[in-house]
């Protein structure tokens, strides 16, 4: 049994397919492109919300970031200027500018050794705080120490 009577139908869709399958064929030479000529420049994509830091492996994965006694988290990558991945025993005791950036739990996952290019580019998240939530934020605004009354409490918004 034949659905379709009309092979035109079916020769219009064959068509389109190769038409869209062309079109991205065009497309990903360019995007390529783009891609190389950042590498060219010297430059890497960091992802959105990556910290800067001062970076020092103690005794791993304990490290300091920043003065402070952090943790690496299991399956922490350590990427070099060209992009390679280190190993904190090739780098214990050295102090490195870095960009990383946190897992679920807190700890630092991924961290990318800065070349003198890259350091010199600002980070906004820098100053940021870990997480953007009430114990983790500065303690600015109004507070309730308890002896307020309830009238001259903040309102929710404020």
């Amino acid at each position: 049994m034949n659905r379709c009577n009309n092979s035109l139908h079916a020769h219009i869709l064959i068509a389109l397919c190769l038409a869209l399958a062309g079109a991205g064929t065009l497309i990903a030479p360019e995007a390529r492109a783009q891609e190389l000529n950042e590498a060219a420049n010297g430059g890497r994509n960091f992802p959105t919300g990556t910290l800067r830091g001062k970076f020092q492996v103690v005794n791993a994965p304990e490290i300091l970031l920043d003065g402070q006694s952090e943790r690496l988290a299991p399956g922490a990558r350590i990427r070099s200027p060209q992009n390679m991945l280190m190993m904190p025993a090739a780098i214990t005791g050295q102090n490195l500018l870095v960009n990383y950036t946190r897992d679920a739990a807190g700890l630092v996952s991924l961290v990318w050794v800065l070349s003198p290019e890259e350091a010199v580019v600002k980070r906004q998240s820098a100053e940021k705080p870990l997480l953007n939530f009430w114990p983790f934020v500065a303690n600015s605004g109004p507070r309730d120490d308890g002896k307020t009354p309830f009238d001259q409490l903040p309102k929710y918004g404020e």
